[in-house]
């Protein structure tokens, strides 16, 4: 049986435990309701710890100043996804005192009395910083640890919302070391509304910095004003207490952590190490992204991690922030240039995802043509300067009518160090290997694309007969020459759907409009490679998603979906640069497929424990 106070009683709602305080029971609150105060201090508070959680991780502005430079796995997400517990449970007690007979209602308070604030800084110094002292410290006991406090600690890298993950009874703890003081306050006639307000939103914005993992305050204020060492803490003091654990238990002022003789020695020099910057390392591999859509904008960590960590879908809580998703896309088209995303580790060698400042529907503007080149260009040297091994071109970034499937940048510098990637070579592997083995035809669109080409030509080498659709016949002879005189038969030009409505196997690399999809036959199954995937329409037939892989089972850090990948599966593409990377190989693979290399491609990546989604 779980000990008392080590479990949250809503647990099992999942999602639903807010419901009936965000929509207020149907109830209709009044302006001088304590019930809109709550519900207003609720929200501001959680925006409090988002506004910190959004700041920390964003990586293109915090990453020389991240205290620790591990990342945050899925493990963590998960373990801390209900963190805003504490914020629900203390709104639950608030409610139940807002109703005694005690407090008076709020219309018959001031809106502002400084006289409050005083006996509020007061008795945080003189009762909540002691008391919370030495309840930490308490907690650090063996059984107690373990009962109540080790889930805590169990998060390896802190950040804001690991601020609120815990037991009831810390946050029990947290509730008393704010509520006394306003107790007090409004106890000796100084209380008002703001006050609530405004010391409750200074506790939780202290409490988020600390834990943000990033240093914000300056070395030299500390160095000017030796004393304020002792009166606020710091990220990296924090970070030294989670992972040490026998130091630095201090609320906000180290004072308390000098006195009881647990001050961490090296909390100073960490933090100013910390705040003028690590030596920054570079990158091993990277992955240039781009932005899909609006929507999908705000599927990166620096948003909302519980849309992050999942599957992109289009959820509905996003659409309030679409206009600001808006302005930041033309801000970005203005003056923006490529930025770091997210990161993981694998094998002990850092990988990043860095993203071209422009969306998707900019690639076909052909006035943006030249200025899209010149980002990736100019990414791809900078990754060439810093040391990058291997740099894979996501999606259309790598267009062929953009820049040659990369091959612009090669020919352009050809002294470069950083092998550029398209990694389609691993896609085309993907997608034939889900192909059945017994399959004697198939239907493919997209035919005379890149990656249609190595496909036709791989397929007809195994005696299996493709149709490419496609309206060139100049086009399609070229690719049918290209393929060995005995398997060129296997080669079949047409030009309508209506030729494929016998054949349950079709290779998708164009889109499908629903009249088009009805030329399948009954248990078709669509492979596909078009972006973005096409709209299931047909009932009777199955849909494959984009040709993917799963990251090897020793990947450290990696707490983001990419895109609409489940979680631990990036795109072909992506899996090709990696293998490139762990393979040492030293050529370029960009511009058309080598056929020859699929299958070599394909074992390289089953041998480095990459495995097919």
């Amino acid at each position: 049986m779980a000990p008392a106070l080590s479990s949250w009683p809503w647990a099992s709602l999942g999602v639903y435990k807010e419901w009936r305080g965000k929509q207020g029971g149907g109830a209709v609150l009044p302006v001088d309701s304590w019930w809109l105060h709550l519900l207003a201090l609720f929200w501001a508070r959680g925006l409090t710890y988002q506004f910190w959680y959004s700041y920390s991780s964003m990586l293109f502005l915090t990453r020389r100043r991240r205290v620790v430079p591990d990342g945050v796995d899925f493990r963590q997400v998960d373990l801390e996804w209900d963190w805003d517990n504490f914020l629900l449970l203390q709104t639950l007690i608030g409610a139940v005192v807002v109703n005694g007979p005690l407090l008076p209602g709020p219309k018959h308070l001031s809106l502002w009395d400084p006289r409050g604030l005083a006996i509020v800084l007061l008795l945080h110094v003189g009762f909540s910083e002691p008391v919370f002292y030495l309840a930490h410290r308490a907690l650090h006991g063996a059984s107690l640890f373990r009962q109540y406090h080790a889930a805590h600690h169990s998060s390896r890298v802190t950040q804001p919302l690991t601020a609120g993950f815990g037991t009831p009874l810390e946050a029990l703890l947290l509730m008393l070391t704010t509520g006394v003081p306003l107790a007090g306050a409004f106890l000796m006639g100084s209380g008002s509304i703001g006050l609530v307000y405004v010391y409750l939103l200074a506790f939780d914005y202290l409490r988020s910095m600390g834990y943000s993992n990033v240093e914000v305050i300056s070395h030299r204020v500390f160095e000017a004003l030796p004393p304020l060492r002792y009166l606020i803490y710091t990220p990296s003091y924090l970070s030294l207490h989670h992972r040490e654990k026998d130091s630095n238990f201090c609320l906000f002022m180290p004072l308390y952590d000098l006195l009881g003789g647990t001050l961490n020695s090296k909390s100073w020099e960490l933090q100013k190490e910390t705040y003028l910057g690590k030596e920054e390392r570079a990158p091993d591999f990277v992955f240039l992204v781009h932005v899909v859509d609006i929507m999908s904008s705000m599927h990166v960590p620096f948003v909302l991690r519980s849309i992050s960590s999942v599957p992109f879908a289009n959820h509905l809580v996003l659409l309030p922030f679409w206009p600001v998703a808006v302005a930041y896309m033309l801000l970005m088209w203005c003056c923006s240039k490529t930025f770091l995303v997210s990161f993981y580790y694998l094998r002990g060698r850092l990988h990043q995802t860095w993203s071209v400042p422009r969306h998707g529907f900019q690639y076909f503007i052909p006035a943006a043509k030249d200025g899209i080149n010149r980002q990736i260009e100019l990414a791809v040297l900078r990754a060439d300067r810093i040391g990058v091994k291997v740099l894979s071109l996501a999606a259309l970034n790598k267009n062929e009518a953009l820049n040659g499937g990369g091959t612009l940048f090669v020919d352009k510098h050809p002294e470069l160090r950083v092998r550029v990637v398209h990694g389609n070579t691993l896609t085309a592997a993907v997608i034939l290997n889900e192909i059945p083995s017994n399959a004697k035809d198939v239907f493919l669109t997209g035919a005379t694309s890149k990656l249609g080409r190595a496909i036709a030509l791989y397929l007809c080498r195994k005696k299996i007969r493709v149709m490419m659709l496609t309206m060139s016949s100049e086009r399609f002879l070229k690719i049918q020459r290209e393929a060995p005189a005995e398997f060129q038969q296997y080669l079949v030009q047409v030009t309508k759907y209506q030729a494929a409505q016998n054949c349950k196997t079709w290779i998708v690399g164009k889109w499908l409009s629903p009249r088009e999809q009805r030329w399948a036959p009954a248990g078709t199954h669509f492979h596909q490679f078009v972006v973005p995937p096409i709209i299931g329409f047909r009932r009777d037939c199955t849909y494959g998603k984009l040709a993917a892989m799963r990251l090897p089972k020793d990947v450290q850090g990696l707490g983001s979906c990419e895109y609409t990948m489940e979680r631990g599966v990036v795109h072909a593409c992506h899996a090709g640069g990696v293998v490139h990377f762990l393979e040492g190989w030293e050529h370029h693979e960009v511009g058309a497929l080598d056929v020859d290399r699929i299958d070599v491609v394909w074992k390289a990546a089953l041998k480095h424990g990459l495995t097919p989604a």
